[in-house]
């Protein structure tokens, strides 16, 4: 029976892990998503190699204000707590990108109270290992990988609602030896009764589902602990990306616009709406990496409690005015703050942004939003994260693309929300197009900083205002002119006007990025064919999928179904048919 089974399963092995899975698509596996675990893996190594030195920060901290406190004990924790807090809320008062970064390097102080307390228990201060818990575990790879790769980490709690799934990762926890047997635990569960039931528990808690992750946010939110992490998925980028407006509002309370930009405005609609969600708990939430890859967007947040803190998120959302005719786009913040001697008040943007006709061409504006206009990315982290996968490259499979997402990441301007694209911008004009290292030395022999984004080989994030942008490319189509066009065009409106300002295209030495002078590869092709998600668990696989799985995967499949099912008719015919033909 044990060789009948095994003749059912494929092994199939990733980093430091491997699994069973069945050929008839019982639980769903996908393997594009390779990129995706050694990027949280990544992720997790740094987080854990973090959070001891907050801890040790911290404990030193302790130990000062002990030695100062002479003839007494060391401070309660609980007094400890209170100041961690006041110190956390007197320097969140800020949206600037600058402070922003400051406080991104004050804030993890506030490293997780629960450990801290169950730890003083036994010895005094002692960390104990991260607790990672798998929301959506399915075949249970990404949380054995965790346990078998991760130095460092504690238990890793597997959840899934599927039977099916629940058996074939506890078959693989087996099936990978005593380090997974120790480390991981398999439960029939749904993650969102059990991530409420289970409030500041998990350090680490990793929300990967097959679509929208809209309906896990609230909980998910609430089972972290205080200064832990949340890493998020979603994959219904037809909805973030604008296909469906309304559905993207009903799911994550945010209107989706379809520019150039719409990948980088699906990071930002998730992460206004885990701090929607984190907001409703005295919660807020610090971006650590936000990434757009393949086919999914994917957040990294680590998550904390502060009721005053929690007052500055209406400084970090805007709503973003598209105009329907040019490339200009403008950020509406929703909030502002006035400070008056010490005290600090919190009062609505200033408003409107933009007139009720664009400036540059005339045509109306689309609105859209709120979406998280603060830095999607901590950079001191990703400079981290990458010297990290740089250092061990051999224990990612998916090592090349990751290390570009880094590096490109890392290359971005933190404080710009949303890119224009060049060619979009030329498209307006019907003009030849400069080369990017031309039109980025434009903009900064203008003064203004200019990067790439990891979101869009094409798109160019800067500080430099729509009107100097168009002033740019006005003094270019009069080097290079255009055929005359209809007056009323958004292009014609536009290069109607005399520029302003007279761009300098020569060679800037900052033209080119670091890794582009090294030539780094940052871009890199998919490794196959129909590369992208497979089938939800338990579809059949018909001739219609052959466009998302191949061909031959689809023939394959099929021609396995077919070459079983005549044995078991032709079994029950013979019986019938020849009855002598046992004698």
């Amino acid at each position: 029976m044990a060789g009948e089974d095994l003749e059912d399963y494929t092994i199939i092995k990733e980093g430091e892990a491997e699994i069973l899975m069945n050929v008839k698509n019982q639980v769903f596996y996908n393997k594009t998503q390779v990129n995706n675990r050694d990027l949280s893996i990544a992720v997790l190594r740094t987080f854990v190699s973090k959070r001891k030195e907050e801890h040790e920060a911290k404990l030193s901290k302790r130990t000062k204000s002990a030695d100062k406190a002479s003839g007494k004990d060391a401070p309660e924790p609980a007094v400890e707590e209170e100041s961690n807090g006041s110190a956390l809320d007197n320097e969140k008062s800020n949206v600037e990108c600058e402070v922003h970064k400051e406080i991104s390097q004050v804030e993890p102080c506030s490293i997780s109270e629960e450990p801290m307390k169950s730890a003083e228990g036994n010895h005094r201060g002692e960390l104990k290992p991260p607790k990672v818990l798998e929301a959506l575990s399915a075949s249970g790879l990404r949380s054995l990988r965790y346990a078998c790769e991760v130095e460092g980490i504690g238990k890793v709690v597997a959840l899934d609602n599927d039977k099916a799934s629940v058996e074939a990762c506890q078959k693989n926890i087996k099936f990978n030896g005593s380090v997974a047997i120790s480390k991981v635990e398999s439960h029939l569960a749904d993650a969102r009764v059990y991530m409420l039931t289970h409030p500041k528990e998990f350090d680490m808690v990793d929300l990967d589902p097959y679509g929208s992750p809209s309906v896990f946010l609230d909980s998910a939110v609430q089972s972290v602990v205080d200064g832990g992490m949340l890493m998020c998925t979603a994959t219904d980028m037809a909805v973030l990306c604008g296909g469906n407006g309304e559905v993207c509002y009903s799911k994550y309370g945010s209107y989706p616009l379809r520019g150039k930009y719409c990948h980088e405005m699906a990071l930002r609609i998730l992460l206004a709406s885990i701090e929607s969600h984190a907001n409703r708990y005295k919660r807020y939430i610090v971006p650590i990496l936000s990434v757009q890859m393949n086919f999914y967007v994917r957040v990294f947040v680590r998550v904390y409690t502060s009721a005053s803190a929690m007052k500055n998120t209406p400084l970090k959302l805007s709503y973003v005015y598209q105009c329907i005719g040019c490339d200009s786009y403008h950020l509406q913040p929703i909030g502002r703050t006035v400070s008056k001697d010490s005290s600090v008040r919190y009062l609505p943007g200033f408003g409107p942004a933009v007139p009720q006709e664009c400036s540059d061409c005339g045509k109306k504006y689309n609105m859209g939003g709120p979406i998280w206009s603060a830095p999607i990315h901590d950079q001191e982290w990703v400079t981290s994260i990458l010297k990290s996968v740089k250092s061990m490259k051999d224990r990612y499979p998916a090592y090349d693309r990751i290390s570009a997402v880094l590096t490109t990441i890392s290359e971005e301007l933190p404080d710009v929300p949303l890119f224009l694209s060049l060619h979009n911008l030329c498209a307006t004009l019907k003009c030849t197009s400069p080369s990017a290292v031309i039109f980025r030395s434009a903009v900064i022999n203008a003064g203004y900083r200019i990067s790439g984004t990891h979101v869009n080989p094409l798109g160019l994030k800067s500080d430099a205002p729509m009107d100097v942008i168009w002033d740019i490319m006005r003094c270019w189509v009069k080097n290079h002119p255009v055929k005359a066009q209809a007056p009323d065009l958004p292009g014609s409106v536009i290069l109607a006007k005399e520029p302003v300002l007279q761009a300098n295209f020569a060679r800037a030495v900052a033209s080119l990025s670091k890794a582009q002078a090294k030539k780094v590869a940052r871009f890199l092709p998919n490794p196959e064919r129909h590369w992208g998600p497979k089938l939800r668990a338990g579809r059949q696989i018909t001739s219609k999928h052959i466009s998302l799985l191949g061909p031959e995967a689809v023939n394959e499949h099929l021609n396995h179904e077919n070459s079983e099912e005549p044995k078991a008719k032709r079994s029950k015919t013979d019986d019938i048919s020849d009855p002598t033909s046992s004698s």
